[in-house]
């Protein structure tokens, strides 16, 4: 991986329309979250020096989002929110707009090319993003991490899922394990860091699964069952994360 470049959107501000050029693994209903659809495109104009994006020549093969917050203002007291990353959007924007200052840096997203997954480029854009925080002058970092591969067990309980290690004491789920070993300790759980709604039709579309029954739908992806209230006319996904704090002293 010696030809990859990663710089942030201030450095290269021309690539601020490339950021969508790769395919990451997204499943397709998480890019309906509310508030991303609102707040991606001001992070890029007003926080591009938090923004990072990976190239390897003149192809983008991994991009990072992160945002400034007040974990100590009043009232948050440095205990990170149960509403994980929906809340530290908020939070960022809340205290920009207020004048507030920042004392640390959160992740919000980490993604990386389909086809260049699997080879350590996550690990470098998460050193990249703690480099990045400490230059600022910050002297923690914190990331609501979706745990990778809790999509394979949506009826497990984060709470359990988050702490369950593997022989050698990393974490059992891998982008967990990227986060200790590269010196994260887990924090705590967030039961609804995402919220997801959309109407019957919505989520069909979405998924390709018929919502016509109430109750618990597994889809593809989610790291939880999709709550669906046909009789409603909607269903909800709630998103667990897990924080993780980065010391970068």
């Amino acid at each position: 991986m010696s030809d990859i470049v990663i710089t942030t959107l201030a450095e290269r501000p021309e690539l601020a329309g490339r950021l969508w050029d790769m395919t990451d693994s997204w499943p397709d209903f998480a890019q309906h979250d509310a508030l991303a659809w609102l707040l991606y495109p001001r992070m890029v104009a007003e926080f591009p020096e938090y923004v990072l994006i990976a190239t390897d020549g003149d192809v983008v093969v991994a991009r990072g989002f992160s945002l400034p917050f007040a974990q100590h203002a009043p009232g948050r007291d440095g205990v990170l929110p149960a509403q994980g990353w929906d809340r530290i959007l908020m939070w960022a924007f809340s205290d920009q707009r207020r004048g507030i200052r920042p004392d640390t840096v959160s992740a919000i997203e980490i993604s990386v090319a389909v086809d260049r997954q699997g080879v350590g480029l996550s690990g470098l854009m998460l050193a990249a993003m703690r480099d990045n925080a400490r230059a600022r002058g910050f002297a923690e970092a914190v990331a609501p991490v979706r745990p990778s591969a809790k999509s394979a067990e949506p009826d497990t309980s984060i709470h359990e899922y988050a702490y369950r290690t593997r022989q050698d004491g990393l974490p059992y789920d891998p982008w967990l394990r990227v986060h200790v070993r590269a010196g994260g300790v887990v924090d705590s759980v967030a039961p609804l860091s995402m919220t997801v709604n959309g109407s019957l039709d919505q989520w069909g579309a979405w998924t390709g699964l018929p919502f016509d029954t109430p109750g618990p739908v597994h889809v593809p992806g989610a790291l939880t069952p999709v709550h669906c209230a046909p009789e409603q006319g909607y269903a909800v996904y709630v998103e667990p994360n897990v924080w993780v704090r980065h010391s970068l002293a």
